[in-house]
């Protein structure tokens, strides 16, 4: 058997996989209140996970309070009046199973993993938790300043972080996405517990939550377990919000971030559509596609190129995301090898992305990014959390949870054409924005956090 029809009948595989895997039985209902609910049936293991989504995150929040969303995601965990402070994580664990709770720029999210006949103990306490939650000052206080810490530890003790952070500020002139997602700090030494009460009344209502449910279950107990627990929540007069953009930007914009730190380190970002925003439907697909083609491996060209063959850097890499409530970016970062410098790095990725403006991809590179991309999103649909994390967040931001069916499909058709399409058409220096570290030296010889080439945020 030839190489070209082994990679064609793996791509078969890979695909028939994911579709068997991600059209499960999934039922859609909307409560009177307005609360969305959608269940997708996995009978595979007698668990079930159940989420509950909240239509707001840090891109929401005006200037003055920004980090508001994710301290309301830790003081959703300090009680009732029903259920006092630590109580929803004890009676949960009791029923053995597990809990957490995550902050976006475009959502608020809680989930919870148990047996499947446990379910109706975690819809009590997420609708309890909905519109009953304490609030009490003593408890924001402390609560304020543990997040402030997790600030200075995750971001500004952590070079790359804090780059990370000034490049987004810089390259986002409009779009909130500019604010991290755990706050500027002057906005949080003056965050008031009204604040958080105003803002906790405002956005934690039935009707901009979504309840997600994943596993072995039958959808009509589900169903009518959360008209029982959810169903008498009162809903909230919820404003729509404004569809934000970018104004044009006209030329490279470059920071410069000095810090101490070992090594330089360099990220670079091109404004690109996402699927919520894109004017062709192809076009976020086509840039999934080329983020993966640049960087999906050992095998990719960034690692190929520039790490292994001109050694001109310790690490490289690319990163797209279609999945946004507004336009993003195509990342790139890389910390330069010893002995070269930043602008040699980046002169490096940016005749990388010249030959893939000049050159079509070949057919061969092609599949087997699709078949590495394919594949990842198999082993992602294996976890019923995956599974409800998908739907969950296409619904979030604003698209159907249909859109992880069609996904693997939609890759598939991506032409050579298309991905050469896109990079001429977004990887211009009019959508440019560039960020450097300027290593300072290290304070008392305390060891700084080291890059690792990844992507970094919250």
């Amino acid at each position: 058997m030839n190489q070209k029809l082994r990679t064609i009948l793996s791509l078969a595989l890979f695909f028939t996989a994911a579709s068997a895997l991600a059209k499960g039985a999934v039922h859609e209902y909307t409560l009177e209140n307005g609360m969305q609910v959608i269940i997708k049936e996995d009978h595979r293991a007698p668990i079930a996970v159940s989420q509950v989504w909240y239509k707001v995150g840090s891109s929401y929040e005006p200037n003055g309070i920004t980090g508001i969303s994710h301290v309301l995601e830790h003081m959703m965990f300090k009680g009732t009046a029903t259920h006092p402070p630590g109580e929803f994580s004890r009676i949960i664990a009791a029923n053995g199973g597990d809990e957490n709770a995550f902050t976006g720029r475009d959502y608020t999210a809680y989930y919870q993993t148990l047996s499947k006949d446990r379910l109706g103990v975690s819809f009590e306490l997420e609708a309890d938790r909905m519109r009953n939650l304490s609030l009490p000052e003593e408890e924001f206080l402390k609560e304020v300043e543990v997040v402030m810490e997790e600030r200075r530890l995750r971001t500004e003790d952590k070079p790359t972080s804090l780059t990370y952070e000034e490049f987004n500020a810089v390259a986002y002139r409009s779009l909130p996405y500019g604010n991290p997602v755990i706050g500027w700090m002057n906005d949080l030494k003056n965050l008031k517990v009204q604040d958080l009460r105003d803002w906790y009344r405002l956005w934690y209502a039935p009707n901009n939550a979504s309840l997600v449910v994943v596993g072995d279950v039958d959808p009509a107990e589900v169903l009518a377990l959360a008209k029982k627990h959810f169903g008498p929540l009162k809903p909230e007069p919820v404003q729509a919000v404004k569809p934000l953009r970018e104004p044009p930007q006209r030329g490279v914009c470059r920071t410069v971030v000095k810090a101490p730190a070992k090594e330089p380190y360099l990220i670079m970002g091109y404004k690109t559509p996402v699927l919520t925003t894109a004017e062709e439907g192809w076009e976020p697909y086509a840039l999934e596609m080329l983020a993966a083609l640049l960087d999906g491996g050992d095998s990719a060209r960034l690692s190929r190129n520039l790490v292994r063959g001109q050694e001109v850097a310790v690490s490289a890499g690319s990163s797209y995301s279609a999945f946004s409530r507004l336009p993003g970016l195509m990342l790139f970062d890389g910390v330069p090898a010893k002995g070269r410098t930043i602008p040699e790095l980046e002169a490096a990725l940016r005749a990388e992305i010249d030959k893939v403006k000049s050159e079509l991809v070949s057919e061969q590179e092609l599949e087997r990014v699709r078949a590495k991309v394919v594949a990842e999103q198999v082993y992602e649909l294996d976890s019923v959390y995956y599974q409800a994390m998908q739907i969950g967040m296409l619904e979030t931001i604003g698209l159907e949870w249909q859109v992880m069916d069609e996904y693997a499909d939609r890759l598939n058709a991506v032409t050579a054409e298309q991905v050469m399409a896109v990079a001429k058409k977004y990887l211009n220096d009019d959508q440019l924005t560039i960020a450097v570290l300027e290593p300072q030296p290290l304070e008392n010889n305390i060891a700084t956090s080291q890059i690792s080439g990844g992507r970094h945020g919250h």
